[in-house]
């Protein structure tokens, strides 16, 4: 990229099989057509963001798709302010559509005697102990050793899988969310930092399997989600590291959509689960867990 003071030179993103027989060449755009392209990317990214991070179908496989199906590079990751801004705005959703049970957490978390809202803050604290391993260990390496689209695909025949024996299989029903059973959903958590394997759908499928009620484990696993995106963002915010300048507009327009899309998804996925309908996520994974080993073995 070569820039001038009136106009710079960016290559056309579209499709590579349109790029290679039309738009194969660099053409001039200005800097008001720039800054509309980086505000629909936003745009673009908030939305995948705030869907797949309550859908249980993978924002980091579907990320990885996209890249591929437009030869851009759609990672957040790369610019750590825009990433946390995108982080806050799911995190926001969150707390927005479950304010009652964070407000009733809050307040009980004070009181000098043990009550229920304390050991259910203790459960959740019990259920981060595997990915802070991960995230301190093992994180650099998963994404460096495991982040091919072939990688992707098979994670996401494996998200399927989870959710098919959640939803056919029929344990023993429990009341609670027992401290064993958080660290096991815990578990699945930390196993979800492999690309492709969804965070939300290994943790549900999980608890489910345990025996736990659907809305108790829907509620859990989106709370669970908070402490370690919280802590993960203040600690890029001590790392001091927000290279990649990102303009106000494209970040207004990235948190906006991101938690307007987090709100809906978060209220659907819960009322999804309730209802036991899991099913036609396991379907749609293995379709594009399908579609993504295919294209890789064609390209």
């Amino acid at each position: 990229m070569i820039p001038n003071k009136k106009m710079r030179l960016r290559r056309l993103v579209v499709p590579n099989f349109v790029n290679r027989h039309i738009f194969g060449t660099f053409v001039p755009i200005s800097e008001t057509e720039n800054f509309i392209m980086d505000t629909l990317q936003a745009i673009i990214l908030g939305l995948v963001q705030g869907l797949t991070e309550f859908l249980p179908v993978s924002s980091s496989g579907h990320l990885q798709i996209a890249n591929a199906l437009l030869g851009t590079d759609l990672n957040p990751d790369s610019n750590v302010t825009f990433s946390l801004t995108l982080h806050a705005a799911t995190v926001l959703s969150t707390i927005v559509v479950l304010w009652r049970e964070v407000w009733r957490l809050l307040c009980g978390l004070f009181s000098r005697t043990l009550t229920e809202e304390q050991t259910y803050v203790l459960k959740i604290v019990v259920s981060m102990i595997p990915i802070g391993v991960v995230g301190f260990c093992l994180m650099d390496y998963i994404e460096a050793a495991f982040s091919s689209l072939a990688v992707v695909g098979a994670m996401l025949l494996l998200t399927a899988v989870l959710l098919a024996f959640a939803y056919y299989a029929k344990p023993r029903p429990k009341e609670n969310i027992s401290y064993k059973d958080a660290f096991v959903i815990g578990l699945a958590q930390a196993c979800a930092a492999m690309p492709g394997l969804s965070r939300s759908g290994s943790t549900i499928a999980t608890g489910l399997l345990l025996g736990n009620k659907k809305e108790s484990v829907a509620q859990f696993s989106f709370l669970m989600v908070l402490p370690p995106i919280i802590g993960n963002a203040l600690l890029d915010v001590a790392k001091g590291d927000f290279g990649g300048g990102v303009d106000a507009l494209p970040l207004a327009a990235g948190f906006l959509t991101a938690f307007v899309t987090g709100c809906l998804a978060c209220k659907f996925m819960i009322e999804t689960v309730k209802r036991g309908k899991l099913i036609y996520f396991a379907i749609y994974c293995a379709v594009v867990g399908v579609v993504a080993l295919v294209g890789t073995l064609l390209s």
